[in-house]
């Protein structure tokens, strides 16, 4: 029987990952499977253009991976079962499960309320395409002058903000920050930043922690009211306790704690990688959930799949986070570089310049999904031994 392989989650991290092991390891020895909840590859880093009412081209996963031999299951991840090695899906087939030999759990992460009322109820998020369409639909139906309140201070926030104050010039957008604005950029990308809110008309309220969402506005933590028709909340991003639930060691986060090859330290035939992968950088620190981590953490689960499947040394992929690319609307933008510690160095680059080149990076991470296997090396590695799939299964009932 061949080595069963299933990867949960179609994103960033995990469309690559399935592109990169078919592409390595022979179709004699392995099936994969992916599992993703929607038909199409979502550029996440995109949803707040979607949400303003640009138009995005998405990518069917049924042409991603074609020709390439991997298996797409649409479906909902709805539990895993590390001791009986299964994924509980539930889709338009039905509810289901399926086995594996090896899982890359690669679920991404969507919006953290933190506990706050009123979010849940009244709030919108870009984190997902369907969440991005429903914030779509209402603000295309606000008139001039409407108030939105883009809750965050952090990347996606400021995206956000910038992204629909210029598109939509009509609308009174504001950016509610627990500090100060752009406190983690160099002294001169803090000052681009703040020309460009003052630029396009953005307020900030700074040193504001929102403590409540109500329907028409948010109540701040020293009890002001700050108007809102919308409140877009984009402070922070939280992981589904999907493998919390199933018995993986998990951080506080949620987050599956892995080791040095992405491997999950409770149970050795799970990987993870992208948003929901506890992972320490060189810097002796958890990788922040982002697209450059779900790049890095994927390279090295499956490098490391691979090699261990194959009986070869497990290399290590680099694991150090450069900076931070933030667009502010189509034609400006700020590359900020950091050092070792994640500290802004002085140097950034910004305007027209950053726009292309974040532009450019949108763009190649999309055509890298679009090719999940153009680049890798074209031989085909058979596995070291074929798997004892009952003996491993009488082992773990055992173990438990």
């Amino acid at each position: 029987m061949k080595h069963r392989i299933v990867v949960l989650g179609a994103g960033y991290a995990g469309a690559f990952a399935a592109g990169n092991l078919a592409r390595r390891l022979s179709p004699s020895d392995i099936e994969i499977t992916v599992v993703n909840a929607v038909p199409d590859f979502v550029e996440r880093m995109r949803l707040h253009q979607l949400a303003i009412g640009q138009d995005l081209a998405f990518r069917k996963l049924a042409d991603v991976f074609e020709g390439t031999g991997v298996r797409l299951r649409l479906a909902r991840v709805t539990g895993v079962d590390p001791g009986r090695r299964t994924v509980a899906v539930t889709g338009e087939d039905g509810e289901g499960e399926l086995v594996y030999d090896t899982l890359l759990y690669a679920l991404g992460s969507s919006v953290a309320d933190h506990g706050v009322p009123g979010v849940a109820e009244y709030a919108f998020d870009v984190t997902g395409r369907s969440s991005a369409l429903r914030l779509r639909e209402r603000l295309a139906g606000l008139g001039a002058g409407a108030a939105v309140l883009v809750v965050g201070e952090g990347l996606t926030g400021i995206e956000t903000a910038t992204e629909f104050a210029e598109s939509r010039p009509d609308l009174s957008v504001a950016l509610a920050a627990r500090g100060e604005l752009g406190a983690w950029l160099s002294p001169k990308a803090r000052r681009h930043l703040r020309h460009a809110f003052d630029r396009l008309g953005i307020t900030v309220h700074e040193h504001t922690g929102i403590e409540a969402v109500e329907p028409t506005r948010a109540i701040a933590a020293d009890g002001a009211s700050i108007a809102a028709d919308v409140t877009v909340w984009s402070a922070g991003f939280a992981v589904h306790p999907i493998a919390a639930a199933g018995g993986l060691e998990v951080a506080e986060t949620g987050q599956i704690v892995v080791d040095r090859t992405m491997r999950s330290v409770s149970h050795p035939d799970v990987y993870a990688a992208g948003d929901c992968a506890y992972a320490i950088g060189e810097n002796g620190r958890p990788l922040p959930m982002s697209c450059a981590s779900a790049g890095f953490t994927n390279m090295q689960a499956t490098a490391a799949i691979i090699a261990r499947l194959t009986a070869r040394d497990v290399p290590t992929i680099g694991l150090k986070y450069y900076g931070n690319h933030i667009s502010l609307g189509r034609r400006d933008a700020i590359f900020q570089m950091v050092d070792t510690d994640v500290r802004s160095k002085s140097w950034y680059l910004g305007g027209k310049a950053a726009a292309r080149l974040k532009s450019g990076v949108l763009k190649g991470a999309g055509w890298g999904i679009a090719h999940p296997t153009f680049g890798m090396p074209k031989r085909k590695r058979r596995l070291a031994t074929v798997p004892d799939r009952a003996g491993a299964r009488a082992g773990a009932r055992a173990a438990a």
